[in-house]
Formats: structure tokens, C-alpha cells, sequence
């Protein structure tokens, strides 16, 4: 259970600080219902960008932004339905999209959910703890844009190798920033990074988005809901919801599965990582080039139970796809073959993970051997104005790109598409991926060797977290009151 005990002396500076700033928190139903948000919040909205840096940009972490850079207002569900004429399968291929949140990624979501239930009970003191977010990348910019809006110091961590849109934005907005050895799958040097912080630090509060539940809680009740949505809008009285394709990275966003497979229990959850280090699919190791996917280790928040197949993708379909989805001459010839235009003039709303999770969605349609009936849903996290550097890098490395490119890519990278590298779980699969846990958590990171039994045989474990939902909400109500502003 996230722990909720109330520390009344740190939660009355808390309250103080959010009185003086002018700080209001959103509830998580109002994030899933924006219409429950006051029409005086919505008025202090109208004049403010997306990514502006005020608190009110709290109620903005929502699937439901009006699809604009400013001034936007509530909506519907951001979700785009890919064409059999871009995937090569009937299957209906549907995704929500990240782009429309402050950031321009869905991770202010999860960085919400591990942040403000510690404050809103006093145990952040926001006057003393610095708020760390060890991270691949999108977690820690979500991390910093919160703990900036709730007036919060922040230390962001991320590897080196990241784009570097990633850190010229934190350089901005985060007071710290520190940059690890390696790229996205060296995930075990952050957490070394955090252990020295803990031994010279005695003002750090860490937020690590690989055990975090409040990560989970905000995808299963937030982004589960959104998924919910779109079915209730998109199913014909035909068709079936087959199933999500996910790349797990911190294993946050796959935990709007367990909520989907609550509503739709013969439903099949993908996990996804990449071929060059396929951890869950085969225990190996790597590095790659999917930004925003931590690898070499399974998450503590992974329901490895609620997993029904393992899906790895080959780095270099996705930064092939990034230049054939990006580039003039990529999107000319996908209109050649047919892709409407409207869609390819909204396929830079795919930053690279974004792009191995459409790969995964369509290779479970070409295993199952679903049909024009069956629908599949993904999460585009990202969109490839955080990658710009990175298309530029190519564009260096591999010179123009042409026509015989993107006809290449597009027959090899994407309609070729085959069922390689894949695995449906058996029961004992699962096992075996949620046995790795315990080398990094138990051994390195100090969970408990009960806790793990507890995670793989007490299916109460996860909804006993589920349920504390609405308490939270109630304790965000209890701190606005205090605070006196709403």
C-alpha cells in the first residue's frame, strides 16, 4: 500500500506554501472527468499555453486537451486510428496520443501520482526536500515540470546519451540536472547514481518511477479510463477488443492493462522492449536507441501476471520509420501508396517509442491473425518534437533521404513486419520474467524477499493499491480546503 500516514507539522508548511503561490490540485477523477473541474480554473486556462510553467497547467494532465499549443480547452480522448493502407493489417489499430500534454509527453501523469500523495499528507516538506527523478528521460521532465508548478526543487536524472531537446529543456525548468554514463538501457547506473545522493544527501525525497506505485495507480485509473472511452466510441456492434501493445520502459503505462483486463478479462496485454537488449524475452542485455524504454531489469511495479506476451523490436525499424514518417520524401511516397494525407501529416505525433509500440500492436494483430472486427490499443507517449536533434543526426550520418529510402523502409520496416522475436507466456513464463525482479530489487534495491512471493501468489496486492484511489482523492480535497483557494 502507498504509504498515506499524515505528518501534520510538514503538511501545514505545505499548505502554507501552496497558499502563498496560489497552488491548487487537480483529483485524479478530474483528470479522468475534466468537467468536474471549476469553471473559474477553467477561465485562469484560457489565456495559457500547454507547456507554460503555472500551476494551473496541473488540470491540464489529462488524455482530454483540446489539441492545441495555447489556449485550449477540454475535449474528448486524444486518439488517432491507424489505416490498413500505413500498418498491412485489417486490424483496427487505435492510439492515444501524448503529444497534448504539458511537456508534450503523457509522464506528467505518473510524476503526478508519485508526488502529490507524499505532500498532500505532510510527508514531503516542500520547504526542505528536494524531489528526485531518476529516469530515461520523459519521467524526469514530468518530474521537474510538477515539482515546479507545486513549487517544489527538483534533481533530474537521465543518461547521457539522451537527445538533447531533453536536457536544453531541464536546463530550464529543473534546478539540477545530472547526467548518467550511457544510454536508455543503462537504468542500474541512475540507481547508483541515487544511492550516492542518499549517502551525502539528508534533503533528497526519491521518487524512482521503477517502484513508484503511484506511477501504476495513475495509468490504471487515468489512462485505463481514457482507453475505456475510446471503446465505448470506437466499437461497432461487430467488433471486439482484442488487447493493448505496450513497451514497458518503467512499466507505468502497461499498468492500465490490469484495468482493461478487469472490464475485458480475455483481453491480451503486450509488453515490449527492444531486440538489442531483450531482458523479459530471453534474460539478455544491451544497449539501443528507443529512447524512453529502461531495460536490462523488470520493474517492481510490473504486474508480470497480467502479461500475456513479450514483443521485441529491432532499434532500427524505429529510426528508420522516424525518417519515413518525418522526412518530405518519406511522407510523399506514403501517400503514393495510398496512406491518406490527414494521417501522414499527423505521424510526427510518434517519437521513437511511440513508433516500437505501433510496431507491437502490429505484430500481435499478425499473430492473433485478427481481422477488420478486432481492435488493438497502444499509447503514443511522445511525438518526434522531442527527437528533432536525432532526425538531424541522421540526416548527417545517412545523408538525403530519398525515394529508394523510404521505399525500403516503408516494404521492410513496416509492411514487412513479421512475428519474429515474439513469445505468448505460459503460466511458468510469467513466472520466470517476474523471478528477474528479484536480482535488481531484492538483492540491489532492499525490497523484501516476502514482498516478491507477495507480488506473484496475493492477487489482493495489486487491487489493494487499486483501492486506495479514492482516498487519495479524498486527502488532494482535504489539502485544497486548507489551502483555501478553491
Amino acid at each position: 500500500m502507498i504509504d498515506l500516514t499524515m505528518h501534520e507539522e510538514q503538511l501545514e508548511r505545505a499548505v502554507q506554501r501552496a497558499r502563498e503561490r496560489n497552488i491548487i490540485i487537480p483529483t485524479f477523477a478530474q483528470m479522468k472527468n475534466p468537467d468536474l473541474i471549476p469553471d473559474s480554473i477553467k477561465e485562469d486556462l484560457s489565456p495559457l499555453g500547454l507547456w507554460d510553467i503555472t500551476s494551473r497547467n496541473l488540470f491540464r494532465i489529462t488524455w482530454k486537451n483540446e489539441p492545441v499549443s495555447s489556449g485550449g480547452k477540454f475535449g474528448g480522448v486524444n486518439y488517432i486510428e491507424l489505416p490498413s493502407s500505413l500498418t498491412g493489417v485489417e486490424a483496427r489499430i487505435i492510439a492515444l496520443v501524448g503529444k497534448w500534454f504539458p511537456t508534450g509527453a503523457h509522464k506528467v501523469g505518473a510524476t503526478f501520482g508519485c508526488l502529490v500523495p507524499p505532500l498532500v499528507t505532510g510527508q514531503f516538506d516542500p520547504s526542505f526536500h528536494q524531489a528526485v527523478w531518476p529516469s530515461t528521460g520523459n519521467y524526469c521532465r514530468g518530474g521537474a515540470y510538477d515539482s515546479t508548478l507545486l513549487s517544489c526543487e527538483s534533481i533530474a536524472i537521465l543518461p547521457e546519451e539522451m537527445s538533447r531537446e531533453r536536457f536544453e529543456w531541464l536546463q530550464k525548468v529543473a534546478g539540477e540536472v545530472i547526467a548518467t554514463p550511457g544510454c536508455e538501457s543503462n537504468v542500474k547506473e541512475i540507481f547508483d547514481k541515487v544511492w550516492e545522493l542518499r549517502a551525502t544527501r539528508d534533503n533528497i525525497f526519491v521518487f524512482n518511477q521503477f517502484e513508484e506505485f503511484g506511477n501504476y495507480l495513475w495509468h490504471y485509473d487515468v489512462t485505463g479510463h481514457a482507453m475505456e472511452e475510446v471503446l465505448q466510441e470506437v466499437l461497432g456492434p461487430r467488433d471486439e477488443y482484442r488487447g493493448l501493445a505496450l513497451t514497458t520502459g518503467s512499466a507505468g503505462t502497461i499498468g492500465c492493462g490490469d484495468y482493461m483486463k478487469q472490464l475485458f478479462p480475455a483481453s491480451k496485454n503486450a509488453a515490449g522492449e527492444a531486440l538489442q537488449c531483450p531482458t523479459l524475452l530471453e534474460n539478455g542485455y544491451g544497449g539501443h536507441r528507443i529512447e524512453g524504454i529502461g531495460d536490462k531489469h523488470v520493474p517492481w511495479i510490473h504486474n508480470v501476471k497480467n502479461t500475456d506476451m513479450l514483443i521485441a523490436i529491432d532499434d532500427n525499424d524505429v529510426v528508420n520509420l522516424a525518417r519515413l514518417f518525418n522526412e518530405p520524401a518519406g511522407r510523399k511516397f506514403l501517400v503514393e501508396q495510398g496512406v491518406p494525407e490527414e494521417i501522414v501529416g499527423k505521424l510526427d505525433l510518434l517519437g521513437f517509442s511511440s513508433i516500437a509500440n505501433t510496431l507491437m500492436a502490429i505484430k500481435m494483430a499478425k499473430y492473433y491473425e485478427l481481422d477488420e472486427n478486432d481492435v488493438i490499443l497502444t499509447v503514443w507517449t511522445d511525438s518526434m518534437e522531442l527527437y528533432q536533434s536525432r532526425l538531424a543526426e541522421m540526416h548527417d550520418e545517412f545523408g538525403e533521404y530519398t525515394e529508394v529510402d523510404a521505399a525500403v523502409h516503408f516494404a521492410r520496416d513496416l509492411k514487412g513486419i513479421s512475428i519474429d522475436y515474439l513469445k505468448e507466456l505460459t503460466y511458468a513464463d510469467r513466472r520466470r520474467v517476474h523471478n528477474l525482479k528479484y536480482f535488481t530489487w531484492i538483492e540491489q534495491q532492499g525490497k523484501t524477499y516476502e514482498e516478491i512471493l507477495e507480488q506473484w501468489y496475493n492477487d489482493e496486492y495489486w487491487t489493494d493499491y487499486q483501492k486506495q484511489i479514492p482516498e487519495i482523492d479524498g486527502l488532494i480535497e482535504e489539502f485544497n480546503a486548507k489551502v483555501g483557494l478553491v
